[in-house]
């Protein structure tokens, strides 16, 4: 029977210690170093022969250097004679780039479907995809797993008025995954509308729903520089709303991202760990405003490799919940 073998790329290595713990595994052993010409060299340090190779990798940080990392890991284990190589992908690299949107766009996450098939992978495991139909760019498996059961018991338990709550959608693409939650918590929901001219910039927000006198809930997939939803906080206070929470899949915060976040009107931005939010989170802790604090609370994750079964080989698990993800959730009280 395969063994399970479980080795951590370079841009999230606390999220993969954490998925070892949570099986009772050893990390496998891998160094990774670049050459003086910043071409990346992995050495996978133990025997990968006929066993079952989880990568965890996650599109963030140096992300052009992570995925080179992540597809020579893939190869090294696959030409090792690994028996099946899955990439585990919390958040996946170049996923804003699904479509031509304009004349000569590229269209960047079918190549990097292209590179991860080509280099081995025999199967991928990510979580709440920017556009679900990055699936049908893979010729292998792919599981796209979703934060919501996280969501709904986060605002159950932390959100007092959450019957009282709006689930809004910070953009039209967003509509199936608010109104899935709101039907699951039984009340209403509401998206904005957003113009955007250039990228990462919002130029008019147009309001569909009534958010008077409630609870407004902004739930997206990712927060980059965070414009979009520090606009629709404001926008939806001015509307009316008593009281505005955030909840991201992804929280990227490049660029001015923390600066504004720190300037709005926010009671809570809560946040998955599938990027490490580590140096973020002392960022909010070093604000001006001692009212603000940081609260670091756990939540059970849903990335999921496989049901344990004495005697059954990995290969042939069904997807299960797998302990991969713990939520940071970002509370300002």
């Amino acid at each position: 029977m395969p063994n399970i073998k479980i080795f951590s790329g370079s841009s999230h290595p606390d999220l993969s210690q954490k998925i070892a713990d949570r099986l009772g595994l050893e990390l496998g052993k891998v160094v990774t170093k670049k050459f003086s010409n910043q071409e990346t060299c992995v050495e996978i340090g133990e025997s990968v022969r006929g066993e079952d190779v989880y990568i965890v990798q996650s599109g963030c940080g140096e992300i052009n250097d992570n995925l080179m990392e992540l597809l020579i890991m893939i190869n090294a284990c696959k030409i090792a004679s690994a028996s099946r190589v899955s990439a585990v992908i919390p958040c996946f690299p170049y996923a804003r780039q699904d479509k031509k949107d304009k004349s000569r766009a590229p269209i960047s996450a079918k190549l990097v479907a292209n590179m991860l098939s080509v280099s081995g992978a025999d199967h991928i495991i990510t979580m709440d995809l920017h556009a679900s139909q990055i699936q049908g760019f893979f010729d292998i498996p792919v599981d796209n797993l979703y934060a919501e059961p996280a969501v709904l018991k986060w605002i159950k338990e932390n959100i007092p008025e959450w019957k009282n709550c709006i689930i809004v959608s910070p953009d039209a693409g967003g509509a199936k995954r608010v109104t899935s939650i709101a039907d699951r918590l039984n009340v209403d929901f509401a998206l904005i509308h957003k113009e955007r001219k250039k990228a990462n910039e919002v130029d008019r927000m147009v309001l569909v729903g009534d958010v008077t006198d409630r609870v407004a809930i902004l739930v997206d997939d990712m927060a980059d520089t965070c414009g979009t939803i520090c606009h629709a906080a404001d926008k939806l206070i001015s509307a009316g709303a008593t009281k505005v929470y955030a909840i991201l899949t992804h929280g990227i915060f490049s660029g001015p991202a923390i600066q504004r976040i720190n300037n709005a009107c926010f009671e809570a931005v809560v946040v998955t760990n599938t990027i490490p939010q580590e140096d973020k989170m002392n960022m909010f802790l070093r604000r001006l405003l001692p009212i603000y604090r940081m609260k670091i609370l756990k939540a059970v994750g849903f990335l999921a490799l496989g049901s344990l079964q004495a005697g059954a080989s990995f290969r042939n698990f069904h997807l299960l919940y797998f302990f991969i993800l713990f939520f940071f959730l970002s509370l300002f009280l």
